[in-house]
């Protein structure tokens, strides 16, 4: 999927030579910490910027060749959510649904069917702009599961989200890779990609650290019987921690 991408800016080399692959049926974990290369990754696959150099297929299409074809196979879940607040809920699924030409069958479908799993049903004649952040974010998963797209690329899913609607989208992804579709998923959330990815890519420093299953992600960091985050820790070099976490007991 991903082939020795590389992604500057000026002197600063955001993605540096990374490959990684993502197969259908999989949800693949794509962790890291701040200022590590995943959010100008994630831009790149969803179409929104352009490597420097490297290779990227979507669904067997070449992103330099087949940009659109890419576009059409991706559905994207961004952090921040941009949405047309003069919309109506509906509205804004009919405009998503327009610019996939997906089907007027699939669509009422598709779409009753996540507004009541959203509990947004009854909402879906409002304007957004009375949306609290957390419909809105619900309202963005909607447009994107609606189009059973084969991959869903997605970062920082359950921001904002209700306990409730947090798990239904958990179910939602995992639905999606029992049907054969690919999940891409960025999350700080360690518990949730330890629940959720049958493999996992760390990237530090703009440069992939590791890619493997829990099992190798253990061995790796010689933790054998720990959770994702001390791993995580461990493999991300992260020195110090419990002295700041001792000091910080130690404040009164």
């Amino acid at each position: 999927m991903i082939k020795n991408l590389v992604k500057t800016y000026g002197d600063f080399v955001a993605v540096n030579n990374i490959s990684l692959n993502v197969e259908p049926g999989q949800i693949f974990g794509f962790l890291g910490p701040n200022g590590a290369g995943k959010t100008t990754t994630i831009k790149i696959l969803a179409g929104l910027l352009k490597q420097d150099s490297g290779d990227i297929v979507i669904n067997g299409y070449d992103i330099k060749k087949d940009s659109e074809k890419c576009k059409f196979s991706t559905g994207y879940i961004p952090d921040r959510p941009f949405l047309y607040e003069k919309l109506t809920g509906i509205e804004f699924l009919r405009f998503i649904a327009s610019l996939y030409n997906l089907s007027i069958k699939k669509f009422e479908k598709n779409t009753t069917h996540l507004l009541k799993l959203f509990d947004l049903y009854e909402w879906q004649n409002h304007l957004i702009e009375s949306y609290s952040h957390g419909m809105r974010q619900k309202l963005i998963m909607a447009s994107v599961f609606m189009l059973e797209t084969p991959m869903i690329i997605v970062d920082e899913p359950m921001v904002g989200l209700d306990p409730k609607s947090a798990r239904i989208v958990k179910e939602l992804f995992k639905r999606h890779s029992l049907n054969g579709g690919a999940v891409f998923l960025s999350t700080h959330s360690l518990e949730i990609a330890e629940e959720l990815c049958d493999e996992i890519a760390i990237i530090l420093n703009g440069k992939i650290r590791i890619i493997g299953d829990m099992k190798s992600l253990r061995k790796e960091a010689r933790l054998h019987n720990s959770d994702l985050e001390e791993v995580f820790l461990q493999l991300t070099d992260t020195e110090d921690l419990s002295k700041v976490i001792s000091a910080l007991k130690d404040i009164k």
